[in-house]
């Protein structure tokens, strides 16, 4: 009955709710109901006794907000379930176990080694590394029969985990649209078995929340006054602008590829045979190395029409090439490619590859291959402001660096980059900075002078731009024992 209700979805909780994918990420924006959905979404399976849900956040004081909401919608709707306080966890009659946890480090996720967790959810999943995400997705298993496994998060633009975050669940499809991804996996008789996950991204923000927008109207005028990176992200769902974003003046705009204005991103061209042409690199082995190949026009416009990015298709995951691997492949395309083959290059490095160690330096051993480099300058802070300097627009709308849209790695990595937190002029070194440290070393090579940085009005959001309209419905908040979910559609 009516009056037994003490929570009910609104539309776009719903939606999110009703999901049958594997993963599922909600959110995008602030004040959409991301935590109340995903602590009660954690109870669906409360009645089965060896159910077990981890509701994640990055740090445990993070976890307060959360806590609270389960403590005031739990016992109401479950009043023999108890709180302990000291394992951070609720038990219900059945058995069942909802658990809050925290993950600060990298290295904590061992702590969750050998658990299974038919839920997992993380809230602020862009707080999160990708390499976390997926160790606690080899979590997400069953604890026993006719429990459903899958698992659930919130974001908002912005955070450590951005870039992966927005490649996987984002630009990956159309918000509302199922993307499917196929494994291949190798039984041990031989035979190759196709299996399949499924996620998707259900976009929402504080539109979406009649109950929020009811109960302070003001909180509309409190986004709508932040700076305009907060603004973007927090209140239209932006995930090309976000409070922390390093390189703030990074614009693709598909619609400028040819005229070049006001984008880095352009469509490739032939370049001119009186352009000279530079080559930037940075060493990785567990972590990519990256190559990277510049032309300079005659007015000091640097163009990056190649690269080399040895990644595995896995954010952040180096190839394992050794010495000798990387730079065959890198005179190879150098003697075949038609933009470089002829050409004189002049290379620059990070500076440790000259390094010995009593043996021959990975700069010797490019240079067997005919692969040339000096040491670049390793400067960080100055580093950091020539590349400022190259991207940003003058009053016409032309900056001093361009991106060709074939270089995907800069593209994809760079502007997610953020600033640390505890060195506030530098980038945080846990992203993946990689292709902006090559780039760094090359721009330090051809130092320029700032000029005036013009910010066009026309990128002014649009404020519905990035949600599916919902039609807004009058939701009564009682505190009466029931929880309502929505059905789980297939």
């Amino acid at each position: 009955m009516e009056h037994d209700v003490i929570w009910r979805p609104q539309p776009r909780q719903l939606a999110f709710m009703s999901r049958f994918e594997d993963e599922a990420l909600y959110g995008g924006a602030a004040g959409g109901g991301k935590s109340d959905a995903l602590v009660i979404e954690a109870t669906r399976q409360v009645h089965i006794s060896h159910y077990k849900a981890l509701i994640l956040r990055k740090t445990y004081p993070q976890l307060a907000e959360l806590i609270e909401k389960s403590q005031r919608y739990y016992p109401l709707a479950f009043p023999e379930a108890r709180y302990n306080a000291s394992e951070h966890a609720w038990r219900f009659p059945s058995g069942a176990k909802i658990i809050f946890g925290s993950m600060q480090h990298t290295g904590d996720k061992l702590r969750y080694q050998g658990q299974a967790y038919d839920m997992i959810a993380f809230d602020e999943l862009t707080h999160f590394t990708y390499e976390e995400y997926v160790y606690l997705q080899s979590r997400n298993r069953p604890n026993g029969p006719g429990t459903r496994c899958y698992m659930r998060s919130t974001a908002n633009p912005g955070g450590i985990g951005h870039g992966w975050v927005k490649e996987r669940f984002i630009t990956a499809a159309e918000p509302m649209k199922t993307i499917w991804e196929s494994v291949q996996v190798r039984m041990p008789s031989g035979q190759t078995m196709t299996k399949y996950r499924s996620r998707i991204f259900v976009p929402s923000s504080v539109f979406d929340n009649a109950i929020l927008l009811q109960n302070d109207p003001d909180y509309l005028t409190k986004l709508a006054a932040m700076p305009e990176a907060e603004r973007k992200a927090l209140l239209y769902g932006d995930w090309d602008s976000y409070s922390g974003q390093y390189f703030t003046e990074w614009r693709d705009k598909p619609e400028h590829y040819n005229d070049r204005q006001w984008t880095h991103v352009i469509e490739p061209f032939e370049i001119p045979a009186g352009w000279r042409i530079y080559r930037s690199f940075d060493w990785g082995y567990n972590k990519p190395f990256s190559c990277g190949w510049w032309a300079v026009d005659h007015d000091g416009v640097v163009y990056r029409i190649l690269e080399l990015y040895g990644c595995t298709g896995t954010p952040n995951e180096g190839v394992r090439w050794n010495a000798p691997q990387v730079f065959e492949e890198i005179h190879r395309i150098e003697t075949e490619h038609q933009w470089l083959k002829g050409k004189s290059i002049t290379g620059v490095a990070d500076p440790a590859i000259f390094a010995s160690d009593g043996g021959e330096s990975i700069a010797e051993t490019a240079s067997k291959y005919r692969v040339y480099f000096s040491p670049g300058d390793h400067q960080r802070i100055p580093g950091w402001m020539q590349m400022h300097y190259r991207l940003a627009f003058d009053g016409n709308g032309f900056p001093m660096m361009y991106v060709f849209k074939n270089c995907k790695a800069f593209i994809r990595t760079v502007p997610t980059l953020i600033y640390d937190e505890h060195k506030v002029e530098d980038l945080d070194t846990e992203g993946e900075d990689h292709v902006a440290d090559e780039a760094r070393y090359f721009c330090m090579s051809r130092p320029i002078k700032p000029r005036r940085a013009q910010i066009p009005d026309a990128f002014e959001t649009n404020p519905m731009r990035l949600f599916l309209d919902v039609k807004k419905e009058d939701v009564q908040y009682t505190a009466r024992p029931r929880i309502e979910f929505g059905e789980v559609k297939s």
